[in-house]
């Protein structure tokens, strides 16, 4: 597929190198017999860098004359120490094309000191008994040149760049960014409070479970208001597959703008917003590492998750003419060129929105509506901004513990249960949930027919019929063979009796629910197979008739 080429931005690493002290006592020497630092330029690919090795103190407890693996230490102290790469200056005007690589000695056995003045021995890495660790940070180059940059660096800094060949597998991915920079008047799209990024943290996170971050920020620094300042959606795995199932990798999606934006030039690029998608690494267990598979795999997430937020908004990712022309704007560093990119996957977000709905009036639309142990459930979730756990919730309206636990099981999916607590499953469902305890607060009825339909009536891409009988069999808590081809049960409510047998309510309901299924093309036998429960208001038992039985009665 062709479509604008995001640009990398952020980018972190930490890299381990198991064989042996070498290159930290190989730093040391150089800077010894330098003064203190060494700054040298160097050439890769016709461009030209400047190197700069320095150090700073650190915080590891000397080990005296010998390690604990056995290796003679002779330094006086500890050092740690830095190696500075960027572009040099005349070659790259913003500045902004560099990486800083923190280089630290690691042995088994040493202690660092902490913050409050503690000392503690410092885990390694599996099979590490000597070694050195980097902690690479930069900005605005390819994640796979900066290991060879490095090497570069240091040969001209008459260090042996063999030490920095084959990371451990240890190595790990900490930071990651991929842009596009759009043109001003054409981003509000993405940041606009119904766009993408509003709704994948509306539609995908709930207020407990996991981390939630959704940030939607219009004033700068200096209080103005600068329309798309700072928007982000960060979501953990579990929803970022949600979003994208074939992805894994926590994400941040965000729309942002330069602190002073709005007081450079008009013809300055830096006015334009990026748009850009971030691996978050603290927002899960696993780990990304540092190989060239990890890399490819980091960008083809990072693109495919940008590209669909782009195509969600409705931006084109192939601009008109094929040549990076608007709404994209280019920089020194976003080329706003063509590539070839793999098919995003479709964000779905008005399909998953409607989705949301359809399991609210399920909920909502059983017999006799919702039990009183479960609209205090939904009231406490709505009215709690902290953790909940059904102990609470039992305690806050003096229920039994076991009451509440089993009206949650039945609430199964309007609820995240999670290590004892429990939320509501997402912030839409949420808002849609207290409009119903609303209503049903105040007219003591369950929510209607009618509002399932108003609920459903922004589902798109249904036909007519197709969108009636879902309608319906939300309404009614239809339940399904595993192919979704046979009405197994239905919950119709409660009905005044009426007609000779006082089932004529009952009746002209299922009829109602036949006529959608048969407009629907479907067959109208995997209909009438259904079991039917429902109330009669002068009973108290709940009614169990056979749907063939119920339709085949005479007046009722």
């Amino acid at each position: 597929m062709r479509a604008v080429s995001p640009s990398w931005h952020e980018f972190a690493m930490q890299l381990n190198f198991s064989g042996g002290l070498d290159p930290y006592f190989a730093a040391h020497a150089v800077v010894r017999s330098s003064g203190g630092s060494r700054e040298i330029e160097f050439s890769r690919d016709g461009k030209t860098w400047l190197a700069k090795l320095y150090y700073q103190s650190s915080g590891i407890e000397h080990p005296g004359v010998r390690l604990p693996t056995g290796t003679e230490w002779d330094l006086d102290q500890v050092r740690e120490f830095r190696v500075k790469v960027k572009r040099r200056g005349d070659e790259d005007k913003p500045g902004q094309q560099s990486f800083n690589a923190h280089l630290r000695p690691r042995w088994k056995g040493m202690c660092v000191e902490r913050s409050d003045g503690e000392t503690q021995e410092l885990a390694l890495p599996p099979g590490m008994r000597e070694g050195v660790n980097l902690r690479v940070t930069g900005s605005n180059i390819r994640p796979t040149r900066y290991l060879p940059l490095l090497r570069d660096a240091a040969r001209a800094l008459d260090v042996n760049p063999d030490y920095f060949t084959e990371p451990d597998d240890s190595s790990t991915v900490r930071d990651a960014e991929r842009y596009v920079r759009l043109l001003e008047d054409a981003s509000g799209p993405v940041h606009a409070r119904d766009g993408p990024i509003a709704k994948l943290g509306h539609l995908l996170e709930n207020d407990r479970s996991g981390y939630r971050k959704v940030v939607q920020n219009d004033t700068d620094g200096q209080g103005n208001d600068v329309p798309g300042y700072y928007h982000t959606a960060t979501l953990g795995p579990g929803r970022v597959e949600e979003a994208w199932p074939n992805h894994q990798l926590p994400k941040e999606i965000k729309h942002y703008r330069a602190r002073h934006a709005e007081s450079l030039d008009e013809d300055s690029p830096l006015r334009h917003p990026k748009v850009g998608v971030s691996y978050q690494v603290n927002r899960w267990d696993g780990s990304l590492g540092v190989t060239e598979e990890d890399l490819a795999r980091l960008e083809r997430e990072l693109d495919e998750a940008l590209h669909s937020v782009l195509r969600e908004a409705g931006l084109p990712l192939e601009p008109p003419g094929g040549d990076g022309s608007p709404p994209y704007q280019s920089d020194p560093y976003f080329d706003a060129e063509l590539g070839e990119h793999t098919e995003p996957p479709k964000l779905n977000l008005t399909e998953l929105e409607s989705e949301q709905e359809h399991v609210v009036i399920r909920e909502l639309a059983k017999t006799g509506g919702v039990s009183p142990v479960e609209e205090e459930i939904v009231e406490y979730l709505l009215a709690d901004g902290g953790t909940a756990s059904p102990a609470d919730i039992a305690e806050e309206h003096g229920r039994h513990v076991g009451s509440v636990r089993r009206a949650l099981r039945r609430m199964d999916e309007l609820i995240d249960r999670k290590y004892g607590e429990v939320a509501l499953a997402s912030n839409h469902i949420a808002e849609m949930l207290h409009s119903a305890v609303s209503e049903l607060r105040d007219a003591s009825t369950r929510l209607s027919e009618a509002t399932g339909e108003a609920l459903l009536s922004a589902t798109r891409g249904l036909d007519e019929t197709t969108s009636a009988l879902r309608t319906w069999l939300a309404a009614h808590d239809c339940e399904t063979d595993s192919r979704g081809q046979a009405v197994k049960k239905l919950r119709l409510g409660e009905f005044d009796p009426s007609g000779k047998y006082g089932y004529a309510e009952v009746i002209s309901e299922l009829r109602k629910g036949l006529r959608y299924w048969t407009d629907a093309d479907r067959d109208p036998a995997a209909f009438k197979h259904a079991t039917v429960l429902f109330r009669r208001s002068d009973r108290q038992k709940l009614q169990t008739m056979d749907a063939a039985r119920l339709l085949e009665l005479r007046g009722g």
